[in-house]
């Protein structure tokens, strides 16, 4: 586990301007709409960190912070492939051939996704909501 958890600084100039904005808003949507944690880690072979976003022992998804991109992971089991094949003429091109031509394991399909600019990140909310559906909003 990485000792500490880089600060906001240090992710911006990391990633640069063309993605940060990816970035931001990926982190505040899961954020604001589950009660997931991020935990930080070292990102290994991957990155330069990684924060899964986990609540009891299950992860949404994880993201992959390297220099000037990061990756999106999110491993689809049976009924989010079967959700995500009912659905997939919602998506561009390029998530279907991403979805495609994943291999399917065991435990679902992992989905890497390269964060290189902004033209992903509404598709990429899809696929998390395909995850695990958005928390329902408090009555007020």
């Amino acid at each position: 586990m990485q000792g500490t958890i880089p600060t906001e600084e240090q992710i911006e100039a990391l990633l640069g301007n063309k993605v940060i904005d990816a970035w931001k808003e990926l982190n505040g949507f899961v954020a604001s709409h589950y009660d997931f944690l991020p935990v930080w880690d070292d990102g290994g072979k991957y990155g330069t960190w990684e924060v899964k976003y986990r609540k009891s022992g299950k992860t949404l998804c994880a993201f992959y912070v390297k220099d000037g991109d990061f990756t999106v992971l999110i491993v689809f089991g049976k009924a989010e492939r079967e959700k995500f094949e009912l659905s997939q003429e919602e998506f561009s091109a390029k998530i279907v051939d991403v979805y495609n031509n994943t291999r399917q394991y065991h435990d679902g399909k992992w989905l890497w996704i390269k964060v290189t600019d902004y033209s992903l990140v509404e598709e990429i909310k899809k696929l998390i909501i395909i995850k695990k559906k958005l928390k329902a909003k408090p009555l007020t």
